[in-house]
């Protein structure tokens, strides 16, 4: 399984498994952008990453629920069978089960699972709100951002002050263009936390989405005030300064992007605009548009 497959929920729902504490239910009670034109800007986050990180946050204890879990990254088949074949498993073992028909390439079946654990869960809000939460991840995976707005929705309100599930629930709005809650979100999160420079960078890229380049600049700016070679905040700036016929200074970022990190998402589509860069406006695809 691809290793950038298993990063997502470590990290952007940890905030909703820290406001759990230590409860647990131990007797089981930046791709390109569609509308990027001529060039791309990451996608929101989550969007390129299954929803089973490393060590997910925990829903239940004990040794069969960590060596159902173990076997999600080298054995998800292996992770179902347990979990089916786990009789006193509970919710132990129905987030395994989630989870593995999720790395099995079946995630609309993983969210729906997800979904039904959390609406039945008598778990604290901040776990329900993981579960929520990690199935909007899936059901992006599985291309319904509908269902996935409606579950990160589900998420916010169990948990309204977790900064990690608005800017997620923004990518997801922003896929839907529903720019307007996208920046209502991130202006949330940037009341509660304003040196986030990725909710910054996401802000810019929605009112660039919205031809607000000025505001966006404004933002980029902000961004890069806090911390000047976050690569996401000079993809993005190159993408403006290239809206704006800027075409040396767009190639300077993007330049900048590839040598801060030359592995990553970022980098790759700083390769993909410099690209398109030198194939010339005659040369460029089409905006790209979403099905």
């Amino acid at each position: 399984m691809n290793t950038r497959l298993l990063s997502v929920l470590g990290g952007l729902l940890l905030g909703a498994a820290v406001a759990a504490g230590c409860w647990m239910l131990a007797s089981g009670a930046p791709g390109v952008s569609e509308d990027m034109a001529p060039l791309g800007s990451l996608a929101p986050r989550g969007s390129l990453a299954l929803p089973v990180p490393p060590v997910p946050p925990r829903v239940a204890a004990g040794q069969d629920y960590e060596k159902c879990l173990d076997l999600l990254e080298n054995d998800p088949t292996g992770a179902t069978a347990f979990s089916l074949g786990w009789s006193a498993g509970g919710e132990g073992a129905a987030h395994c089960l989630a989870l593995s028909k999720i790395a099995l390439g079946q995630p609309a079946e993983g969210a729906a699972l997800l979904e039904a654990m959390a609406g039945r869960s008598i778990a604290p809000p901040a776990v329900r709100a993981m579960l929520f939460g990690q199935a909007g991840q899936a059901w992006v995976m599985a291309d319904d951002n509908d269902r996935a707005y409606a579950a990160m929705t589900r998420a916010v309100g169990l948990l309204g002050d977790d900064v990690e599930l608005l800017i997620e629930r923004a990518g997801i709005a922003g896929s839907l263009e529903r720019h307007d809650d996208a920046i209502a979100d991130l202006d949330q999160v940037l009341a509660r936390d304003p040196t986030r420079t990725d909710a910054m960078t996401q802000r810019a890229a929605t009112l660039r989405k919205l031809n607000r380049l000025d505001a966006a600049d404004g933002e980029i700016a902000r961004a890069l005030a806090l911390d000047a070679d976050y690569p996401e905040a000079l993809l993005e700036r190159g993408i403006l300064r290239q809206r704006k016929g800027d075409t040396e200074g767009a190639r300077a970022d993007w330049d900048r992007v590839i040598e801060l990190d030359p592995d990553s998402p970022a980098a790759d589509l700083a390769e993909q605009n410099l690209a398109l860069l030198d194939a010339g406006p005659d040369n460029g695809p089409e905006p790209a548009r979403k099905p």
